[in-house]
């Protein structure tokens, strides 16, 4: 994921022996502003040139990381931030940077110290430093150490229920599932009557299609929290998945008269529906979510699929293509930060 940095204010003119004071700070500003606005390869050509002086302006190496992180040009990145460090060890920006690059070259362990010397705000920071370095400790399979820095990034205790269900829920994220479920279980041991407890408990066993767990985490959560509406569409769906049609109705139904601007309780009527062989009533609910959120691919192929039931095949080729282009927009790329 590509990110864009800026910087409000820059250091002021290089000062001490052997250093020229030109290029004035407002030059690299200008070509800091051209890496926000996406013109990577004018500000690279420009930084080139700075670099090839003798002595390199300090700032040069470190727009040009940040140039070449917003290309996604990790390696070269990581190189630039090298440089600048090494042409000033106490250049936080560029330590927080490296440590972010360093991350999505696949590569937590290394990035690790680097987000550890630099963890503090700066005003340069755009990601919170306490969020990267969690998931370096995530990948690093430091769970506890990834806890405490979620913990951390909200103001937390680090051994606090609080604490522990965060990173449950960054775990399942993550796909670390028997880590997610055991940290969920902590946090409700700390602290039984914790909200959303039992409703991550039904997201973990979900995720591993351990059904009939996952009912009745939801229905646990159900009764502390009724008027959540993101409970009955979670019902809804384990119901659903579990083939227990007529109840995954029912849920979803009560979901869509406590939250009717989300869309997700719409499309799973929708294909609960379409099992039910009733395309007729899914269309009615399809259509609405398409309505409210067009860019949804699986929308469209659902309402494909309804109107194809409905023999309307010239409305089911159009959604059916509507659905392709949009999945192909959105399949994902390689990315390490989730």
């Amino acid at each position: 994921m590509a990110r864009l940095w800026a910087i409000a204010i820059l250091s002021a003119a290089l000062s001490g022996a052997g250093y020229v004071s030109t290029p004035a700070p407002q030059n690299l500003q200008q070509i800091q502003q051209q890496i926000d606005r996406g013109q990577t390869a004018e500000a690279l050509r420009r930084l080139d040139a700075l670099a090839a002086t003798t002595p390199v302006p300090e700032g040069v190496h470190r727009l040009q990381g940040k140039a070449f992180y917003a290309a996604d040009r990790f390696a070269e990145a990581d190189t630039a931030f090298t440089a600048a460090l090494a042409q000033n060890p106490k250049d936080l920006e560029s330590t927080q940077m490296r440590g972010l690059t360093l991350f999505r070259l696949g590569k937590p362990g290394e990035a690790i110290p680097l987000l550890l010397a630099a963890h503090d705000w700066t005003p340069e920071t755009r990601v919170d430093p306490s969020y990267v370095l969690a998931l370096c400790y995530l990948d690093a399979h430091r769970y506890d150490d990834a806890r405490h820095a979620f913990g951390a990034q909200y103001g937390f205790p680090p051994d606090s229920a609080a604490a522990y269900l965060l990173a449950a829920r960054m775990l399942l994220r993550r796909d670390y599932l028997p880590v997610a479920q055991d940290f969920a279980q902590k946090a409700l041991a700390i602290d039984p009557q914790l909200p959303l407890a039992h409703a991550l408990l039904g997201e973990i066993a979900l995720a591993g299609n351990h059904l009939d767990v996952a009912v009745a985490e939801f229905e646990r959560e159900r009764t502390r929290n009724p008027l959540d509406g993101a409970i009955y569409d979670r019902l809804g769906d384990a119901y659903s998945r579990a083939g227990n049609y007529q109840q995954a109705l029912q849920s979803l139904q009560r979901a869509v008269i406590l939250e009717p601007n989300v869309t997700a309780p719409f499309i799973l009527l929708g294909k609960v529906l379409l099992k039910q062989e009733a395309p007729a009533n899914a269309v009615m609910y399809l259509e609405h979510a398409v309505a409210m959120d067009p860019g949804n691919y699986m929308t469209h192929s659902l309402l494909g699929q309804a109107y194809r039931s409905l023999g309307r095949a010239e409305d089911a080729s159009r959604e059916t293509q509507t659905a392709q282009r949009l999945q192909a927009k959105s399949d994902p790329k390689l990315q390490n930060v989730k």
